[in-house]
């Protein structure tokens, strides 16, 4: 099962924001409450790393896969 993060959201100036984490199925909704306190929650979109097929080329410079290539304008087979 993912683990998804949280914060909560402030409700009041200066609140501070708690962040956890909770194991959820990827069918189950996404939280809205805190389960610890009740308050209002968000959930966190972090960011991963997702390697692509024919990304390995692009990330040792030694790239085999012809433009456009999916890995962004900072390759060093793509300048």
């Amino acid at each position: 099962m993912p683990l998804y993060q949280y914060e909560t959201i402030p409700t009041v100036p200066d609140e501070a924001v708690r962040r956890f984490e909770v194991k959820q199925s990827m069918k189950d909704p996404a939280l809205t409450r805190d389960p610890e306190s009740g308050k209002p929650v968000r959930r966190v979109i972090s960011g991963g790393y997702l390697m692509l097929k024919g990304d390995a080329g692009c990330e040792t410079g030694a790239c085999d896969v012809p433009a456009p290539q999916p890995c962004g304008s900072s390759c060093a087979c793509h300048p």
